[in-house]
């Protein structure tokens, strides 16, 4: 379970393996939609899987919100698997890019904080640059304030959204899970 950006609700992260196609994020995505869900993150790439892709989401609300979630989930046909791994026995990680404005404020003064965070300035400009930051969501948000805590304006931030992974698996495991996993065979017309 992770705090969410608005702090009123309890975030939890789900993620499923489902079929690379046209059109599913759309189907997914709807039924949030239509149920009144509140995604708080979304990230999708390519599973280990040929023709499966992995979403993680990260969900507000409690435990009840979370169960209906896995379970409508579950119900949509492009579905193989729906898993939590909210608690603890899990890794998460999420990418930022800042660009940071400077004027008055020397690159030492902004390579100091950034190093601080165990991040990267990774482009520079006139007056500007970039910073690349992973790790917890908290971590990218305490970076930001830190910046604009000393002075620094902070112009843009892009984030990937988190990606998470269960704890423990080994490779053999994984191989194992995900060959039960394959998609579903789809009726052809005229077949009984």
């Amino acid at each position: 379970m992770i705090a969410t950006t608005n702090g009123s609700r309890e975030g939890h992260t789900i993620t499923a393996l489902v079929e690379d196609k046209p059109g599913v994020l759309n189907r997914i995505t709807s039924m949030f939609r239509r149920r009144g869900y509140n995604i708080a993150s979304l990230a999708v790439g390519p599973s280990e899987v040929p023709r499966l892709s992995r979403m993680t989401f990260v969900v507000e609300g409690d435990p009840h919100t979370l169960e209906q979630v896995a379970k409508n989930l579950n119900k949509l046909i492009d579905v193989i698997k729906v898993v939590d791994i909210s608690d603890d026995n899990s890794v998460s990680r999420e990418l930022a890019l800042i660009r940071v404005r400077w004027g008055d404020q020397t690159l030492s003064e902004i390579k100091t904080i950034v190093d601080i965070f165990g991040a990267k300035i990774v482009d520079t400009a006139p007056h500007s640059l970039i910073v690349e930051v992973t790790g917890k969501s908290n971590k990218v948000d305490d970076l930001v304030e830190n910046l604009t805590g000393i002075g620094f304006h902070v112009q843009e931030v892009m984030r990937t959204g988190m990606v998470a992974m269960s704890r423990g698996l080994s490779g053999s495991d994984v191989s194992r899970r995900t060959q039960t996993a394959l998609p579903r065979p789809k009726w052809e017309s005229g077949s009984v």
